[in-house]
């Protein structure tokens, strides 16, 4: 991946990530001070786009009422950069933030930002709090009995341990036995490590143990401290993370729909008409490169699928 120049200008500033409990907020060092969309007020430096005539057409022919008139309500969890989280001045930024700007845009609606945690957004999008969440969430075949998706970016997970750990490579199965990991409760992370560890126990291997913490910060104390092995989480983030500490270090990835491929969409209720929008919305991003000129700042512009699809094959259910 390559470091957008969002994220490198964070860096050079001398902004790390502090080990504080809640949202994470950049840090001011002595280096010489640079802010990158970390002030409400320069929100508008993130790309725009007009309305987009076609998707504002099927908005008004899809019967799909936002929560609030006039708004496009999306709900974030803004808690891993450089996806999205909040900045020291209270501003919630990233690349979902600004994926979700243009979205709105292209509806011909206000976007209107909701933080909320990731255990939260399912109920309050599938009861219509919430229009659409846009907030690294990969397409599964379970959620897809819940919402649709329109996709946006390839999905991919990455394992981060310290820079002093023993392991050197996790490719697959085998290579979590008996290890302590970190992963989000309720991701596509851990039903695929649920998966791991299943396939493990079958094959007489020694079990995998599961952490959950609330937030970024608790995780890499815990990991740095050497209380877990590992963290398992979405690959921009741990890109990010190795390059701003050289405590840690990336040692493999894995598709976010193992064994098979997961993309990453914006996800709205089953069947309440905003999807096909959205979908255009996305598809017209993508062919004019809009989407790569905001992502980019992020180093997650390579991530951008060619092609945005609506309610593709996802993450296969569980085995009971």
């Amino acid at each position: 991946m390559v470091i957008g120049a969002a994220v490198l200008a964070l860096l050079a500033a001398g902004i790390t990530w502090g080990l504080v409990a809640g949202p994470l907020r950049p840090q001011q060092t002595d280096a010489t001070e640079e802010r990158v969309y970390s002030d409400p007020d320069q929100q508008r430096e993130r790309v725009r786009t007009p309305a987009i005539p076609e998707a504002v057409a099927e908005l008004s022919a899809s019967g799909f009422a936002p929560a609030t008139a006039g708004k496009l309500t999306v709900a974030i969890s803004p808690f891993t950069p450089p996806l999205g989280y909040v900045s020291e001045n209270g501003a919630t930024v990233g690349s979902e933030p600004d994926t979700a700007q243009l979205i709105a845009d292209g509806l011909g609606l206000t976007l209107n930002l909701v933080v909320v945690s990731w255990a939260d957004w399912p109920l309050g999008v599938e009861s219509g709090k919430y229009d659409l969440v846009i907030s690294n969430v990969g397409v599964t075949e379970e959620r897809k009995d819940l919402f649709d998706f329109a996709t946006y970016r390839r999905g991919l997970h990455a394992f981060t341990v310290a820079a002093d750990s023993r392991i050197t490579r996790i490719a697959e199965a085998k290579d979590v036995a008996g290890l302590t990991l970190v992963v989000g409760s309720g991701t596509n992370q851990e039903q695929i490590l649920l998966n791991w560890d299943q396939a493990n126990r079958a094959a007489g291997l020694k079990p995998l143990t599961l952490q959950y913490f609330d937030d970024e910060a608790a995780s890499l104390l815990a990991l740095k401290s050497g209380r877990v092995d590992g963290i398992l989480g979405p690959n921009p983030s741990a890109i990010f993370r190795a390059t701003a500490d050289q405590e840690v270090r990336v040692v493999g990835t894995v598709e976010a729909g193992w064994p098979d491929i997961s993309d990453v969409g914006a996800a709205t209720a089953r069947g309440n008409g905003l999807a096909q929008p959205v979908h255009t919305v996305l598809q017209t991003l993508i062919d004019t490169g809009t989407l790569a000129r905001a992502l980019e700042p992020w180093g997650v512009a390579e991530e951008i699928l060619p092609t945005s699809a609506l309610n593709p094959p996802g993450l296969p259910r569980r085995e009971k």
